[in-house]
């Protein structure tokens, strides 16, 4: 292992600082300050991992990620030997580096009465040193094996299940509706907190060893599902949960309200330079105006990010629940993944955020069509669970743009069960087996359509495992690792 005395020689957690941000919110560049390799504290935070004995971090991953391991490596300044044991289990850190919430690090063993290890910096520091260094070239299969697979959706489930296979000697081609490979990572994160030059270098990659793209190409509606059925030897639907939960309350159909995607991903594709309305996008501008979050996740926490990057007047975030505590709460014990309050980067450069805030209704403004104001009223716990407005509680405030980010209920699935009569569950997900293949013989599932809405490293995951079940039904047998089950569940409470 790294240093077996350092996490007691450093007990300190330490990041790498962010850009300011007054200079940050007049571009959409990644908010972190770049980090050179050979910067001492690097190594320093690496040497605190112990030699714990049974390293709870690889169960807190769901890719089972070989974090002590990379850790050693990268304390000893072994840099190329550190990419090779990061990749063994995954294929993109670069992604979960940045915009993974790192459940790994919650299940740290040095957490339980210290700062936990600094496993997420650590790891986006390996993959940007390989990439600089030249040591990220094409993995191209030493044969082919004649059998053709169809991946629907770009996002990291679908990527990751297509290099995978790509790999493994299959010809893979990967479908994407949008105009551009990358999926949410592509027009649902923003560019400050992922530059998509990161998608583009490993798509090279990915490219070169054989794997096929073709964006603007929805499958079920340019090519029905029995079409590519009948064209490959086996499918990965990977298309993610994109369905929005709804707001039901008055005055939801009035102008200004939007599902929280309607309006980052016209922002994100403006950001890369490209013409909204010519992508069959209508953009969607918070200068000047006040804007009102509905939600108070990742989602939310980007458009705020964004709307404050467009010169929102002001920025209200809005949660139906408590407020988290600061600390892990008793009943969420270590190694579990707890539910504490955070402060995203976008939290830090304005808003505000209120809690036990239940929307009432959506109130326009004297044309009657456009929403002007926000009726919001305390939350109040029942018994039984349930969390209503509080009567007369009721308070009106401002808000000229309201973008409702509360998560999605799952996957579009009119076409692929019209199709070929794949079954669902009865939360509406695509129903598979622990090989995450579909009633279909020959259709696979990874990622967020069959489990819903979850994490970017659940979906590499899951694609990685997906991959391997495509290759065993094609082959007969897999020597592709398989990360989890379509069972597996998460370790949060």
């Amino acid at each position: 292992m790294a240093d077996h005395r350092g996490f007691l020689k450093v007990r300190d957690r330490e990041l790498p600082p962010n850009r300011p941000v007054e200079v940050r919110l007049r571009d959409w560049k990644d908010v972190h300050a770049h980090l050179e390799a050979g910067q001492p504290f690097l190594k320093e935070q690496a040497g605190r991992c112990m030699d714990c004995g049974v390293p709870f971090c690889h169960n807190g991953c769901p890719l089972g990620n070989l974090i002590p391991e990379w850790n050693d490596l990268v304390w000893r300044g072994q840099w190329a030997d550190a990419s090779e044991r990061l990749h063994a289990t995954n294929n993109f850190p670069e992604f979960t580096g940045r915009i993974c919430p790192a459940p790994c690090e919650s299940s740290c063993v040095l957490g339980i009465n210290q700062p936990p290890v600094t496993i997420k910096n650590v790891e986006v520091s390996i993959i940007d040193e390989a990439f600089d260094r030249g040591l990220i070239v094409p993995q191209v299969p030493q044969r082919l094996t004649g059998h053709t697979v169809a991946v629907v959706g770009s996002g990291p489930a679908g990527l990751a299940a297509a290099q995978q296979l790509t790999r493994a000697g299959h010809t893979v081609a990967v479908y994407e509706r949008d105009d551009a490979i990358g999926g949410l990572l592509r027009y649902g994160v923003p560019d400050f907190k992922l530059e998509k030059r990161h998608i583009d270098r490993r798509l090279i990659q990915m490219e070169a060893e054989g794997t096929r793209f073709r964006p603007g190409v929805e499958i079920g509606r340019d090519i029905t599902w029995a079409q590519l059925e009948a064209r490959y030897d086996a499918i990965v639907v990977a298309t993610g949960a994109t369905v929005p939960r709804e707001l039901r309350v008055p005055g939801t159909a009035l102008d200004g309200v939007h599902f929280a995607m309607d309006y980052l991903h016209p922002a994100n594709a403006e950001a890369a330079g490209k013409d909204p309305s010519a992508l069959g996008l209508t953009p969607i501008s918070a200068q000047g105006k006040h804007v009102v979050i509905i939600g108070g996740g990742d989602t939310g926490s980007d458009c705020l990010g964004t709307a404050l990057r467009q010169g929102a007047a002001s920025v209200t975030t809005l949660a139906i629940g408590r407020m988290p505590p600061t600390e892990r709460p008793a009943g969420q014990p270590w190694p579990t993944d707890p539910i504490v309050f955070e402060v995203s980067s976008s939290h830090e450069e304005g808003g505000q955020r209120e809690y036990l805030a239940s929307t009432v209704a959506f109130l326009p403004d004297e044309d009657g069509e456009r929403v002007a104001w926000l009726r919001l009223a305390t939350t109040e716990y029942l018994p039984d669970g349930r969390r209503v407005p509080t009567e007369g509680t009721e308070r009106d405030i401002p808000a000229d743009l309201v973008l409702v980010a509360m998560g999605f209920t799952g996957p579009e699935t009119e076409q692929l069960t019209g199709q070929i009569g794949v079954e669902l569950t009865s939360r509406g997900l695509v129903a598979r087996g622990d090989d995450f293949a579909t009633s279909v013989p020959g259709v696979f599932v990874a990622g967020d359509a069959g489990r819903g809405q979850s994490l970017v490293v659940w979906a590499i995951a899951e694609g990685r495992a997906a991959a391997a079940g495509v290759d065993a039904y094609l082959s007969g047998s897999s020597e592709l690792p398989s990360p989890v089950t379509a069972t597996t569940v998460a370790m949060r409470p």
